[in-house]
């Protein structure tokens, strides 16, 4: 019986990553993850699945992120009862990530209502938050490094991979095949993070591919930041740093500690971090020091380098106060959550600065800023942008396209497949033709919804 995997998500686009393992009669999901970006890719999150929930024997998870775990609460409500398999960090990050993704979708389809702004009557949330909760409790842990099996007969192994805490690459084994699901891979370099531990040896691979066309600089996030908080300080101005609430808020975060430990910036700079996940997300790197590289000393100053706000009324209490000064909020491509009210409040001044931390997927608000446009819709409302927009190229934490390709060489011998996921069209090209001329190795780009044999 042949090994079949079948590309749900995650394919020619950097979203939605769901990988449907077949054989014998039995399924297994690798990730689960929520379409994000444009309108049609999102409109994807409403289409059922080409399987029921009943026929996924079991889930397996690389990490939390919501492009990757976002999609579980519904699967489980549409009636997978089954267990949802990831590592101890995952557990915590989604426990965390889970419920509040579901509390967004509840406010976003309250908000379109009261506005009347949506074309369905009335909106509705594509999960709630009690959604969320309930299937947190399919959750089943493993440590790193020691096999399990799901599936009678289905042997799975997680290696770190660096990326954000609990971050894993999946080695799967069934019907006599390999299959190595890279997950996200880490930067060797990371601020933050450990190093991807080295790929295990594998018929067929999956490698993301978020930035396979490109390098990250050689310059490091401190250069990158340093110049642009020293001028928002001098000008007096605010601002608006839109954050990943996991990992990013952090890395920015710890950086800006260094630089004002440093004397860069000055020791003055207000810095608030207004995003209750993130505020949760940073308490949990002394829960899992083996991972990360921060001493306990540096975990202490990352969770008291900024004024974590919690409450709605606290967010709203910041647009009392006056520059300069630094607030990081989520969501990071400024899709929605608390940033969008500050980005609709100070954007229209030259004073300010808004400052893109990584990737800003195709269609998002972050991507309309990273290219410049004068104006951006929020809330119904366009909102002109003055302020200064800075991307910052090197706070990304993702493998670039030679640390991606060094991580494959490591594996020392080639596979019989290598199949490009997780990326942009033009990346995951890249990455191949890449992987194809220099490591000569078979490699293909997955359409959305095709089954290969792995």
């Amino acid at each position: 019986m042949n090994v079949n995997i079948t590309f749900l998500g995650g394919s020619g686009t950097v979203t939605g990553s769901k990988y449907l393992v077949r054989h014998n009669g039995k399924s297994l999901l690798v990730d689960c993850g929520l379409f994000q970006g444009y309108k049609q890719l999102r409109l994807r999150n409403w289409q059922p699945l080409p399987v029921t929930p009943h026929q996924i024997d079991a889930v397996v998870l690389t990490h939390a992120h919501l492009d990757h775990s976002g999609y579980l609460p519904l699967l489980a409500r549409d009636g997978y009862t089954r267990a949802i398999h990831c590592t101890p960090g995952t557990r915590d990050l989604c426990t965390i990530l889970l419920p509040d993704s579901g509390h967004l979708q509840e406010e976003d389809a309250a908000f379109l209502n009261r506005h009347q702004l949506s074309s369905h009557s009335p909106a509705l949330p594509l999960y709630t938050r009690l959604d969320a909760l309930h299937c947190l409790k399919q959750f089943q842990i493993h440590a790193f490094h020691k096999a399990f099996e799901p599936l009678p007969g289905w042997r799975v192994t997680f290696s770190p991979a660096g990326h954000i805490l609990g971050a894993a690459s999946v080695l799967l084994e069934v019907g006599g095949r390999r299959i190595l699901f890279s997950g996200d891979l880490g930067r060797p370099d990371d601020l933050l993070m450990n190093p991807p531990d080295a790929p295990p040896p594998a018929d067929t691979v999956l490698i993301e591919s978020t930035y396979g066309d490109r390098e990250h600089p050689s310059e490091g996030l401190l250069d990158e930041m340093g110049p642009a908080l020293q001028r928002l300080a001098a000008r007096g101005g605010i601002a608006v740093v839109p954050v990943f609430a996991v990992g990013r808020a952090q890395v920015v975060l710890h950086a800006i500690g260094l630089l004002k430990a440093q004397g860069v910036v000055p020791a003055s700079l207000k810095v608030f971090l207004d995003s209750p996940m993130a505020v949760s997300t940073t308490g949990l790197f002394q829960h899992h020091m083996q991972e990360h590289r921060l001493s306990g000393r540096e975990v202490q100053a990352l969770e008291h380098g900024a004024t974590m706000v919690q409450t709605t009324e606290q967010s709203k209490g910041l647009a009392r106060l006056h520059g300069p000064m630094v607030i990081l909020s989520a969501s990071g491509m400024a899709t929605g959550g608390r940033v969008l009210h500050h980005l609709a409040l100070h954007a229209g001044d030259h004073r300010n600065m808004i400052i893109l931390t990584g990737h800003q997927a195709p269609g998002t608000r972050g991507a309309r800023l990273a290219e410049g446009e004068k104006t951006i819709r929020i809330h119904g409302q366009d909102v002109a942008v003055r302020a200064e927009v800075v991307r910052l190229s090197s706070a990304s934490a993702h493998a670039d396209g030679n640390q991606l390709i060094a991580w494959l060489r490591s594996m020392g011998h080639a596979p019989d497949q290598v199949y490009v996921v997780h990326g942009e069209m033009g990346a995951a090209d890249h990455l191949r033709q890449r992987i194809a001329h220099e490591l000569r190795w078979n490699a293909a780009v997955p359409e959305h919804g095709s089954t290969c044999v792995a």
